[in-house]
């Protein structure tokens, strides 16, 4: 390490060296005798150097290469953290801008991934002293300031527990709140002042900069976290602070949400421009924040139609708590529109049809109860809300398309209560009575698999489609004007119950044999462990020779098989009661005819 002299006679030469004739060598070692005073813990002698009135050309040429050993000290928080946070705020105030923030940027882009949340903490007072000074390209710098610092806060995990996010164990919230902050001087710059504001091109520059900061961060971390006005969280509150800048900043909720074109877009990427306005809208319209300054002339299902967009976006995510927020937008875009108001045109739209199928995806396929409760009752939402025509089409594409028995069973079951509400006074209509019905029939009274359907696996349709079946033969009054239409009904009647007998009979073999196959390996078993009693070294053997293939335990197995067979008896009872139904119902038809007029 050098002594005194020897530094001295190295500062002395620079100050004596013009700045042009500073080499990289002597950048280097500015630095190198930086580090040395924070690593050994001279902190105070390097501020007295930094601070000298004869050194200040030398600050101003070099002093930027200083700020990496100093930051580092100060994240550190090691002992002289005072005369480290002296000497940064004296070059950022002395050091020429550019070279400032392109060594500031540097820090950004070069954050160690365990020191995110404190790095930023440490930057963003110093960073916003150095944009503030500026007087040309502040808005763009603002902008790569931005980017860079939201490039690393998105490598950090969102809290989405209460306890979660008090904790702040990674520091996300802290550093939101600190943003915030650093954008509020800003904003002030661009806001509309007394209602005649005229922006110059910078100011519409630095308007769009900050637009873009507020929609990434609408999209990560807001879209992550729970929003919830319940729970006054730092990531709710700064929800808030963005939904109340929007309006300031002179950016209109309802143009940027309803008629932004991809042409149009502040950001890069169109996918994550409608990720940030999905959760744009989630806190418009589900949690209300700034609802009041929203234009109310727009009808509920011009509403919808905009939002089912942003519906569908979250309801194709594998993320819960974008599943979340796409069920609570879409059943708060449901509820303002009136029962039956959705026309069937609405259907035939791509983001519609969309939101529709991810809905269903959602239903099968979702691991978790609660979402797929939530989903259901968003599916029956939908139904509630489409006009007969709609609901018609709706179901025929679900009976096509559905190809899971569960979500088809609840079809039928809806069609069975649109047929009820079609048959009160004033409320007939030909989807769900006469020969447009039929062909919807047809549709619910059908196994695609004819004979080799398994009656196990589409338990639930079948049986719903049976109960309604029962129901058509015995109100057939109140259903059937002409011969025709109950002719054609008795048809799709018989030649579906015809393959349904077949296919239970086929299954009934199928099981029984299953049935017969488990209990003769039973007591094979129970013949081979008496065996092993006698001889343990034929007990591996025989257990991996007669190892159950299935995943299912024996007794399992065997209640699965029972319930099977009993499921068949269900199944054939009910078609026994319908065949009763309509040999009685036929009876006193014929004799209506031998009744002379």
């Amino acid at each position: 390490m050098m002594n005194e002299d020897q530094v001295n006679d190295m500062i002395q030469t620079w100050r004596d060296t013009p700045e042009k004739d500073l080499k990289p060598d002597d950048f280097q070692r500015f630095k190198n005798l930086g580090c040395a005073c924070v690593t050994g813990g001279d902190c105070a002698q390097l501020l007295k150097c930094i601070q000298d009135e004869k050194n200040q050309e030398i600050v101003k040429s070099m002093g930027c290469v200083l700020l990496e050993p100093l930051v580092n000290e100060v994240v550190k928080k090691e002992k002289g953290l005072y005369h480290c946070q002296a000497a940064i705020t004296h070059l950022t105030r002395t050091c020429r801008t550019d070279e400032l923030l392109q060594s500031l940027l540097g820090l950004i882009e070069d954050i160690h991934p365990g020191a995110i949340s404190e790095t930023i903490m440490v930057l963003v007072p110093y960073i916003q002293t150095v944009l503030l000074r500026l007087d040309a390209r502040k808005a763009a710098c603002v902008g790569l300031v931005l980017s860079a610092l939201q490039r690393q806060l998105s490598r950090l995990p969102v809290p989405y527990t209460q306890q979660q996010e008090e904790a702040d164990e990674f520091g996300l919230c802290r550093c939101c709140s600190a943003l915030d902050e650093f954008t509020k001087s800003f904003v002030e710059e661009v806001k509309r002042k007394d209602g005649d504001y005229v922006g110059t091109a910078e100011d519409e520059e630095l308007r769009t900069e900050l637009l873009k900061f507020y929609l990434r961060s609408l999209r990560d971390p807001l879209l992550e976290a729970e929003l919830n006005r319940d729970r006054k969280s730092s990531l709710w509150l700064f929800a808030i602070e963005i939904m109340a800048t929007l309006p300031v900043i002179q950016v209109s909720l309802s143009e940027l949400l309803f008629f932004n074109s991809p042409k149009k877009s502040p950001l890069a990427d169109y996918s994550q421009f409608n990720e940030a306005r999905a959760c744009l809208a989630y806190l418009l319209f589900v949690q209300r924040i700034n609802i009041d300054s929203f234009p109310a002339v727009y009808s509920p299902v011009f509403i919808l139609r905009c939002n089912v967009e942003y519906i569908s976006q979250l309801l194709s995510s594998k993320k819960e708590s974008h599943l979340l927020k796409g069920l609570a937008l879409y059943t708060k875009s449901l509820q303002s529109v009136q029962d039956n108001g959705l026309a069937v045109s609405l259907l035939e739209l791509k983001s519609f049809y969309s939101a529709l199928q991810n809905l269903r995806q959602l239903l099968t396929d979702c691991p978790l109860q609660h979402l797929r409760t939530s989903g259901l009752q968003v599916l029956q939402l939908f139904i509630n809300k489409m006009d007969p025509e709609a609901k018609h089409k709706f179901f025929r594409c679900m009976l096509k398309t559905g190809n899971h028995a569960g979500v088809e069973s609840y079809v039928v079951k809806n069609i069975k209560t649109q047929v009820e509400v079609s048959m009160a006074p004033g409320n007939s209509n030909k989807w769900f009575l006469g020969e447009e019905f039929l062909s919807l029939l047809g549709l619910v009274l059908c196994l695609p698999q004819g004979a080799e359907t398994d009656l196990l696996h589409s338990m639930d349709r079948i049986m719903e489609s049976l109960n309604l079946l029962r129901f058509l033969l015995i109100k057939d009054k109140e259903l059937w004007g002409n011969t025709d239409v109950w002719e054609e009904l008795l048809r799709i009647k018989d030649e579906y119950l015809k393959m349904l007998r077949v296919c239970i009979s086929m299954s009934r073999a199928y099981y029984s044999a299953q049935l017969k196959t488990l209990r003769e390996d039973q007591k094979l078993k129970v013949k081979e462990a008496r065996e092993t009693a006698r001889s343990s070294t034929l007990v591996k053997r025989i257990t991996v020779k007669h190892q159950d293939v299935s995943n299912m335990s024996p007794q399992v197995q065997h209640q699965v098989l029972q319930s099977a067979l009993v499921t068949f008896d269900l199944m054939e009872s009910l078609i026994f009661r319908i065949e009763e139904i309509a040999e009685e119902k036929l009876k006193i038809a014929e004799e209506k005819l031998k009744i002379p007029n």
